[in-house]
């Protein structure tokens, strides 16, 4: 199994934790968001990928896109640890707050949307960050007043183990950090976020602990 990755990717990111979690075997292409232009670009990776994008997961002469997709896909073939829980709307809601994260925030927020605004809209770096901290700020605050004040919430997004939800939280936290963004306003999740990387699977998915970190 093979894993098309880019250390900083908050995508490539959930993947690798799942992984780790299930404790499943891979090795990691590092394919560069940045130097050349992109590697990501390149023709090799497009014939494999053709949306361009990381991560891309590759498993019995198939090569699977998008990180949720891939996600559910391990959930499905390596089963225990459950990342989803059992009973139809306990899924529907963890679901639900792993789409928040990952079609409100994420998308708006991505490097290709963030080039897209310095180089053909000629944004200043100041507007970028501005950009940035604005749509966290926007979907965070809802995620913690939802996750803040919901009894299924535990140590983790649902109750005492990590899941499908918390794969995405820890990536976008992440990432919000290092745009310099407030995480003061959000205690609930920066609390699951520290419960979450004092855990190896989490710590071993971490960016600076990749083959690719710069």
């Amino acid at each position: 199994m093979k894993l098309s990755s880019y250390f900083r990717s908050t995508a490539a990111y959930r993947v690798r934790i799942a992984l780790n979690l299930k404790q499943v075997d891979y090795d990691i292409i590092p394919v560069h968001l940045v130097r050349n232009g992109g590697e990501q670009k390149s023709a090799a990776y497009r014939h494999k990928n053709p949306e361009g994008l990381v991560p891309a997961l590759e498993v019995q002469g198939s090569v699977l896109s998008q990180s949720l997709a891939i996600i559910e896909y391990l959930e499905e073939v390596y089963p225990e640890p459950a990342l989803l829980p059992s009973e139809p709307l306990l899924r529907a809601y963890v679901r639900g707050l792993a789409q928040a994260i990952t079609s409100d925030i994420h998308p708006l927020n991505n490097l290709r949307v963030l080039q897209y605004l310095v180089k053909e809209l000629d944004v200043t770096e100041q507007q970028k960050l501005a950009w940035y901290q604005h749509w966290v700020a926007t979907g965070f605050s809802g995620l913690e007043t939802r996750l803040a004040t919901s009894p299924r919430t535990g140590d983790y997004c649902l109750g005492a183990t990590p899941g499908i939800a918390d794969l995405c939280l820890v990536p976008q936290v992440y990432n919000a950090q290092r745009f310099n963004c407030d995480m003061s306003d959000y205690p609930t999740i920066s609390r699951i976020n520290e419960a979450c990387l004092a855990l190896q699977a989490f710590q071993q998915a971490a960016p600076e602990q990749q083959v690719d970190a710069e």
